[in-house]
């Protein structure tokens, strides 16, 4: 990351917030964006694309995509569609996402790749990094819940450097 990277950090406390952070970071998505998710098993990365898929007025149920590894949902509007992938279970880099045909998609979709860190960031020098942690300590005890977590989100390249990422914060 670069000093020129926009970043923001937001606190999320339970599934219902996290789909409201989802659907409001649509709002800042367009066309040609590559979104990377990264978070623990079950820290919140579905549900952030469901409500992408919401924000997006994409057609069909946003869910894990693990066993197809990518799903796409056509948009309900003029909007672009979302191209939701699993990487999880791939190990390689970009190569062995070739069949996938990320780099043709990428251009008229908004593309969200759950455990894409180190795989896919040769698909473009603009992305978002979406990272979901669960808070600990003083956090997670101040707050009484274990559905809390801190995300942070991250905009590099070009694309990004003048985004206020501050709109994602909770109104």
């Amino acid at each position: 990351m670069s000093t020129t990277d926009a970043i923001t950090q937001v606190t999320v406390k339970s599934p219902d917030r996290m789909q409201e952070l989802g659907r409001r970071l649509a709002g800042l998505l367009r066309p040609g964006d590559l979104v990377l998710l990264s978070g623990e098993l079950g820290a919140g990365k579905t549900t952030l694309t469901r409500g992408l898929g919401e924000g997006l007025g994409v057609r069909g149920a946003v869910t894990s995509p693990t066993f197809v590894i990518a799903r796409v949902h056509p948009s309900l509007h003029s909007g672009p569609p979302l191209v939701h992938v699993d990487a999880y279970r791939l190990g390689g880099g970009l190569e062995e996402m070739e069949d996938l045909d990320l780099d043709v998609s990428l251009p008229e979709s908004v593309i969200v790749v759950e455990w894409g860190e180190g795989k896919v960031e040769e698909l473009s020098e603009d992305r978002l990094h979406v990272t979901i942690a669960r808070a600990v300590g003083a956090d997670a005890a101040a707050d009484d819940e274990d559905d809390v977590r801190e995300v942070t989100v991250t905009g590099v390249g070009e694309r990004w450097a003048g985004c206020d990422l501050s709109t994602l914060q909770e109104p």
